[in-house]
């Protein structure tokens, strides 16, 4: 059965792969941008978010059968909220093309929601194609013949509460052709009873509008803004320009560290598009840098699995700076809520650090946050850090140590999905967690001075965890040689892949089976349960970067690709996804930090051990001579790591740190300690 099952996923991979390629909708430019020529089938709609310091844009956009456009746009302001306290209490509004000005042009109105045949006294708006990297653009035609060209772009302001809609007109034609732009200026305000501190104000309005006569060839500019402020009789200065080239310079501040070089066209690019949005979505709130998931609902909050699990041990590699001041504010906020009793830390702290989410009980969050503090502090390379972030892990580590059951694992209330499926009094996920923070704690434990009865304990904790982990959770489920996820579990789960990404790797060739086999792997990667539509792309993420850690390179690559592709040029782009059908496939920030964790301690093998160091086990596929990672930001340095086949079984790995250059040379498959 076993057999049949591993056949028909592997059919299933190569019909799926086909399909993704065959039927790409988006392109990917010379300038790193991906296109959609909008001239293929119809309808298509989708939606992406981009966010700043100050605001989160969402725009939906689409074409209908006819050609026809649409965009809605939905503008949430992290900082500016109501009461009473939630996750949700921020602001938000939404813009639809109805509320922008109107622009004529020659006296004609242009209609952005006509068909192409046009309709009386209005002229055509023709929509030819669409970019994304990190600003959304959109050049069209108007009228027929075509009089003039139309570039809209839409992006968040890197600071401040504001999102621009920037309008270019140039004059395509060889007459003169007049363009007039109307004045618009709205205001949406809340309830003063339901405000917090102050009512709150959202404009939108026109900067730029006005008649003009252009020459052919020439281009006027307009913008429309959406902000928020507590002051509408005393709004900043807008400047749309700046704000566009301050945008742009922030793409590229994030895209230029932690560059990801190989032969593979589209893993480049997906990897740059996931730290774009992994990075943006960073809120300066009255509670500091506080990175959000987004999607409409998760702003100015803090939780121990997106932030202090999954997103911030991939900061310590990017070496962002404000994402590595979010990460360390996220563990001071958590640090907070320790206490002598040892009560769980709440599972989100809402409202810019005002209110605190307990709504699924202890979820392991104790686990996640030693889990992602102890990696964090030991890529992060700074021992002054490390020492602030020790009492959080010593006390994290400590508690999951009280929640032993009789059978040597953690036990808790639920685990990162919420009761949304059973995880029983103890699941895999938080045990795998605990136990890796405990080896991460070993590592830290010494290089800060710590006892060595200290030292010791974390690691026959470790030890023993392991061993009860295989007891408690090892297993035949459905057929296959893997992990029960809850004690009396008998449908395979995603998340039996974690044990591979901490090292353990007793059931591999099992789980690794079951994984892609047709009961848990779909078209859009894993199911949460076999046998339910329902997934979640973080197990996807944490699967794929297992596998390779396993030593499954050219099994983990063919689903890497086929998945990058499906998220970067597919029918639903740019960046990994929350869940569906719960969401609509939000992109969810931290996502996009585990893809790029796929590469960094996946593909390259980069397990810190040392505020200065790190086992590298690269995984380079077949197919491939060299790989590299560029202008990587951690273990307190700046340095570049290359990868290159030497040779019958024989890796070499060249490490460069400024004007000095260290070579290994090892075996395929083996690890090195790098001490930079």
């Amino acid at each position: 059965m076993i057999k049949k099952y591993l056949l028909i996923g592997f059919m299933a991979l190569a019909v799926y792969t086909a399909e993704a390629f065959s039927q790409n909708r988006w392109d990917i430019q010379s300038d790193g941008s991906i296109v959609w020529k909008t001239n293929g089938v119809l309808p298509h709609k989708d939606h992406i978010e981009m966010s700043g310091e100050k605001i989160s844009l969402w725009v939906e956009y689409g074409l209908d059968e006819n050609h026809r456009a649409k965009f809605t746009r939905t503008m949430v302001f992290p900082t500016f909220r109501v009461l009473p306290d939630n996750t949700r209490s921020h602001i938000s509004h939404t813009f639809q093309d109805t509320d922008l000005p109107r622009i004529y042009i020659n006296n004609r109105m242009i209609d952005y929601n006509t068909i192409k045949a046009g309709r009386s006294g209005n002229i055509n708006y023709d929509v030819n194609e669409i970019t994304h990297r990190g600003i959304m653009r959109v050049n069209a035609t108007v009228s027929s013949p075509v009089l003039v060209n139309m570039k809209r772009t839409f992006f968040p302001s890197i600071d401040k509460p504001l999102a621009i809609e920037k309008f270019d007109i140039t004059n395509t034609s060889s007459q003169e052709v007049t363009v007039a732009c109307e004045y618009v200026k709205k205001e949406i305000r809340t309830n003063a009873e339901r405000s917090k501190v102050a009512p709150h104000s959202i404009l939108m309005g026109t900067v730029g509008d006005g008649y003009k006569i252009l020459k052919p060839g020439e281009t006027t500019s307009f913008s429309v803004y959406y902000l928020a402020t507590d002051t509408p009789q005393h709004v900043f200065a807008i400047n749309p320009e700046q704000e566009e080239r301050n945008r742009e310079d922030r793409v590229k501040e994030i895209t230029s560290k932690l560059v990801l070089e190989t032969p593979d066209k589209t893993l480049n690019t997906a990897f740059d598009f996931a730290k774009i949005r992994g990075t943006e979505s960073i809120y300066l709130t009255k509670g500091g840098y506080m990175h959000g998931p987004g999607g409409l609902s998760y702003y100015a909050a803090l939780w121990a699995n997106d932030q202090a699990e999954y997103i911030n041990p991939f900061f310590a590699f990017l070496g962002d700076r404000i994402g590595n001041k979010s990460a360390m504010n996220s563990y001071r906020w958590f640090a907070k809520f320790m206490n002598p009793e040892y009560k769980p830390i709440p599972s989100s702290i809402v409202a810019e650090g005002d209110g605190v989410w307990k709504g699924a009980g202890d979820r392991g969050d104790g686990a996640m946050i030693a889990y992602g503090a102890s990696r964090y502090a030991l890529a992060y390379g700074n021992i002054d850090s490390a020492r602030v972030l020790w009492p959080l892990i010593e006390w994290t580590l400590e508690y999951c140590n009280k929640k032993m059951n009789a059978d040597g694992v953690v036990t808790s209330d639920s685990d990162e999905l919420e009761n949304r499926f059973p995880a029983g009094k103890a699941n895999l996920s938080t045990n795998s967690l605990y136990y890796d923070a405990l080896k991460s704690s070993v590592y830290l434990a010494k290089l800060l001075g710590k006892s060595k009865a200290e030292v010791d304990k974390y690691q026959k904790q470790a030890d023993a965890l392991k061993v009860n982990i295989e007891k408690y959770f090892g297993g035949k489920v459905e057929g296959f040689d893997t992990y029960k996820y809850y004690e009396t579990n008998d449908i395979l789960r995603a998340w039996i892949c974690l044990p591979l990404t901490v090292g353990i790797y007793d059931r591999k060739e099992g789980t690794i089976n079951a994984l892609f086999s047709p009961r848990l792997w779909t078209p859009d990667g894993l199911a949460t349960q076999a046998g339910k539509e329902t997934f979640w792309d973080r197990s996807t993420l944490y699967a794929l970067r297992g596998v390779f850690e396993a030593g499954e390179t050219e099994k983990a690559m063919n689903y890497l690709k086929y998945y990058s592709n499906r998220r970067l040029l597919g029918e639903h782009v740019p960046y990994p996804v929350e869940a569906y059908p719960e969401g609509n496939q939000r992109h969810l920030s931290a996502e996009s930090g585990l893809y790029c964790r796929i590469y960094t301690e996946g593909v390259f093998g980069m397990r810190p051990v040392g505020f200065s160091s790190f086992n590298c086990t690269p995984r380079i596929p077949k197919e491939w001579n060299k790989m590299a990672l560029k202008n990587i930001h951690s273990f307190g340095k700046v340095f570049d790591l290359t990868i290159e086949r030497a040779g019958g079984n024989k890796l070499n790995i060249s490490v460069r740190e400024g004007t000095n250059t260290k070579k290994y040379t090892i075996k395929d498959g083996a690890t090195q300690l790098i001490n930079l």
